[in-house]
């Protein structure tokens, strides 16, 4: 297994940017700090951090020499500052699935809300909140959690993939079957070869009555792993239902 991606810490990039006008014009040292890791011997990460100092927005991948170059470690601030945090959005996060576990939906909200306000972009925390407004049959909330998850990439790369699953399946079950294809559509322009995710999405298309659609995307599934045996037997059990309405 490899040893990466391997977590750096807090680095520093310090940029001069001209301030004032005409005769008041001056040069001044912008300092921001972000969140570092190595993903290759040869790739580094760096993700800004907000005002809560933890990593939050877009991710940028640098070579090494740019990344030796330009950015400064900072211990110090990682320390004091972005472990606490951490640990604190962490925190908060378990005890949001322990509530949503048991059952208690409204403990389960209040600790994924905290959880936002430290990062309003974190999968994880979104992902929780959102399954709680699905079993809540909450819809004008599930549908700015939904539109929040729609906007970030990462939710649906690999290192999510176990929350991912359970939220598209809390969509169908509770019979939100537009947002769900929306959402399974979303995943496909990211990763493109996930046989689970037609699968999965030929089961909305089946609760919708689109069997066409439902057998296109088993037959997806299938090209992309053809010893899929669920799959297999969905797609047998579909012919065979079509066959006896013909």
């Amino acid at each position: 297994m490899s040893d990466y991606p391997q977590i750096l810490g807090v680095y520093s990039l310090s940029q001069e940017a001209e301030i004032g006008t005409g005769g008041t014009q001056g040069k001044h040292q912008n300092v921001t700090y972000w969140y570092a890791r190595q993903l290759s011997p040869a790739e580094f990460e760096v993700q800004p951090l907000n005002a809560h100092h933890v990593p939050s927005g877009v991710r940028s991948v640098l070579g090494e020499i740019n990344f030796l170059r330009q950015y400064t470690p900072e211990p110090h601030y990682y320390r004091i500052h972005t472990v606490p945090a951490l640990n604190t959005l962490s925190r908060k996060v378990k005890m949001g699935n322990e509530a949503f576990a048991s059952g208690d939906l409204d403990e389960a909200e209040r600790q994924f809300l905290k959880a936002l306000m430290i990062d309003e972009k974190h999968v994880d925390a979104n992902y929780g909140l959102g399954e709680v407004y699905s079993e809540q049959k909450d819809f004008d909330k599930l549908k700015k959690v939904l539109e929040t998850l729609l906007g970030l990439d990462e939710a649906f790369t690999y290192e999510h993939r176990q929350k991912f699953n359970q939220f598209g399946i809390s969509l169908r079950k509770n019979g939100h079957y537009d947002e769900s294809i929306r959402y399974y559509n979303k995943s496909l322009e990211i990763v493109e070869d996930d046989e689970n995710v037609y699968f999965n999405l030929a089961r909305v298309y089946y609760e919708k009555g689109m069997s066409d659609l439902c057998v296109r995307s088993l037959e997806q599934a299938l090209s992309l792993n053809p010893e899929f045996v669920e799959a297999q037997k969905f797609l047998k059990y579909c012919q065979k239902s079509a066959q006896a309405q013909a």
